[in-house]
């Protein structure tokens, strides 16, 4: 992104640096580890917290690491003042993931058997998500400032996991 603009990535990077500062290799893990929440192609999480210190709203500074020094970064009193604009705005609406439902349309193009076999693929991805959610679960309880906050979201997307289920479950028995 080239403008001066924050974007919903930006204030993802800006959140999961935090209070206790984070590299890109971090974000990185955290995009990794949270994969239902994410938003944004791995690269960015790499790429945007250059442009954010360049932009003022975090500083870093290089750190020892295992085999080398690292960036590390840091919210600036400028990063903390953006959230803090930030949620003075409305959230945006939530979305529903465009793939399955565009794979769904396609049923009359390509027939309702290859869209059922195609949709029902994602029940593997539904057990990793809610893999991933149990070890974030478990890494919430180490992070005591941001435990309920995390447990809360994980809530939320058990929720909306389990919303898919039910939808596959549609899926398979209209699609015979």
């Amino acid at each position: 992104m080239s403008s001066d603009r924050l974007s919903p990535t930006s204030y993802a990077v800006l959140v999961l640096v935090g209070r206790g500062g984070a590299g890109p290799h971090d974000l990185v893990r955290m995009r990794r580890q949270g994969r239902i929440y994410e938003s944004a192609a791995e690269s960015q999480y790499y790429a945007e917290p250059k442009r954010l210190e360049r932009l003022g709203y975090l500083r870093s500074e290089r750190v020892a690491g295992r085999t080398h020094e690292r960036t590390h970064y840091a919210l600036t009193e400028k990063g903390v003042d953006a959230l803090r604009q930030w949620m003075s705005g409305r959230p945006r609406h939530p979305t529903v993931g465009a793939d399955p439902i565009l794979r769904l349309l396609a049923a009359d193009l390509v027939g309702e058997p290859a869209v059922k076999e195609s949709l029902l693929t994602m029940r593997e991805d539904l057990d990793d998500l809610r893999a991933r959610l149990d070890v974030a679960d478990d890494v919430a309880g180490t992070l005591p400032g941001r435990e309920k906050y995390l447990r809360l979201n994980h809530r939320l997307a058990r929720k909306v996991l389990a919303a898919y289920e039910e939808w596959l479950d549609d899926v398979e028995r209209e699609l015979r």
